[in-house]
């Protein structure tokens, strides 16, 4: 862990951060020769990359009825529950986000207002590799079947024996989505933004994946739409005196073992917390199951900023914007308006960001690397799209013809003006 010491007005230097760019440029050439290919070969293309970079040989990128069948037979109940219990709480989240159409009618018979309407077709990527993740299924899905999205597929990298993993399978059964490819990579991303002899290309992509799965998606950026380009996962820590040293440090661990690139982030008052929360995290890493991992992001990505103040430590949480923030104090509540930047705010030490990750409602897929300055959470405004409606009466073009027409003719857009001067002339 690298330890900082912020003394009041002082400003975080966030180069040394560590975090890993969102422009990479190898992982951009590897991306576009791919989607290239898929372009150009479609199908053949997807199955040759499919068994050079998974080692899967299948007959088909589709996973039919069968499949899905066989892999929930393999699925637990408890599991099964636990699908269904998050689903529920995802749901009733984001259906209570729907905004709708709204108009503005005028005295001189004009109106003006926003019609609201779903994306059509949504591709969304559930990664593979190092772990399963049916979570981010639910979490990508459930926000597009609530904004009213009427196709929506899934592709996710498949297993080295040609499957994908039950849980990823029984969480698409438990949504209805039964358009699914047993696809990762660029070449995914490739196939859904252009379409190949299988798969039919859709109208935004959604979902978090390693460099060459971003690095695709920025590429195929205007074709299609997509929602965020994404970085390493990250959380931030802000603890006073009175944190629980043992829980910060699992909390730490639990973001780590993500991926080696993974990044933590201790905001403290208090530097005899930072000791102890060192020494809990030994203690604790070498119980983990993913030691290696975590450990990789331990090493390279966590680091404790001892701040003179609160108000200090808050300044620095937000020049981080971090893609997690726990808040560990008395009184989190009274910290919360101050935080100006983070995708995700859990609060008090009854709120780890597990519960964010699998069972509490709001998506997960979250800015990183900072972008919280900026960018927001996936919701259920990324799967609608709003269109501006305007009528106007013969009463109202009169009453600002005379204006468009200054308007038009300082940009120099003759027709511009000539379109409205010429509805008065045909009418008188």
């Amino acid at each position: 862990m690298r330890i900082e010491f912020i003394e009041t007005g002082e400003r975080v230097n966030l180069e040394t951060l560590n975090r890993k760019p969102f422009f990479d440029s190898d992982a951009s050439v590897i991306a576009a020769n791919i989607i290239q290919e898929v372009r150009s070969r479609g199908d053949a293309a997807v199955a040759e990359y499919t068994l050079a970079l998974d080692k899967a040989n299948r007959p088909t990128a589709e996973v039919g009825k069968r499949e899905v069948e066989r892999g929930m037979r393999e699925l637990g109940g408890a599991m099964q529950e636990a699908l269904m219990e998050a689903a529920d709480a995802i749901k009733a989240f984001h259906e209570n986000q729907l905004p709708t159409s709204s108009f503005i009618s005028r005295a001189d018979g004009s109106m003006v207002g926003t019609r609201v309407t779903p994306i059509e077709s949504v591709g969304i990527y559930i990664p593979g590799g190092r772990a399963s993740y049916p979570s981010t299924v639910l979490m990508n899905v459930i926000p597009a079947k609530a904004a009213g999205v009427k196709r929506i597929c899934i592709v996710s990298p498949p297993r080295e024996d040609g499957t994908l993993d039950p849980a990823i399978l029984g969480a698409a059964n438990l949504l209805e989505i039964s358009e699914i490819y047993a696809i990762g990579g660029a070449q995914a991303i490739a196939a859904l933004a252009y379409g190949t002899e299988t798969i039919d290309p859709v109208d935004k992509i959604v979902g978090p994946g390693n460099v060459y799965v971003t690095a695709a998606k920025r590429l195929v950026s205007g074709d299609v739409g997509i929602d965020m380009i994404a970085g390493p996962s990250e959380v931030a820590i802000l603890a006073d005196e009175g944190a629980d040293g043992t829980l910060v440090a699992i909390d730490l661990l639990a973001q780590a073992e993500h991926d080696p690139d993974a990044a933590t982030f201790l905001v403290t008052t208090d530097e005899t917390l930072v000791d102890d929360v060192i020494e809990r995290m030994e203690q604790l890493l070498g119980r983990s199951t993913r030691k290696e991992i975590t450990k990789a992001a331990i090493d390279s990505n966590c680091f404790a900023f001892i701040c003179d103040d609160m108000s200090t430590a808050i300044e620095v949480i937000n020049d981080i914007a971090p893609e997690h923030l726990e808040i560990m104090v008395d009184e989190p509540m009274e910290l919360l308006g101050m935080i100006k930047n983070a995708g995700a705010i859990f609060l008090g030490p009854w709120t780890p960001q597990s519960v964010g990750d699998y069972m509490a409602g709001p998506s997960h897929t979250l800015p990183t690397g900072g972008t919280a300055r900026f960018s927001s959470p996936l919701s259920v405004l990324d799967f609608i799209k709003r269109s501006s409606v305007i009528s106007y009466s013969y009463t109202a073009l009169s009453n600002q013809s005379r204006h468009i027409v200054e308007l038009a003719n300082a940009e120099g857009l003759w027709a511009h003006g000539r379109s409205v001067e010429m509805r008065f002339e045909e009418v008188d």
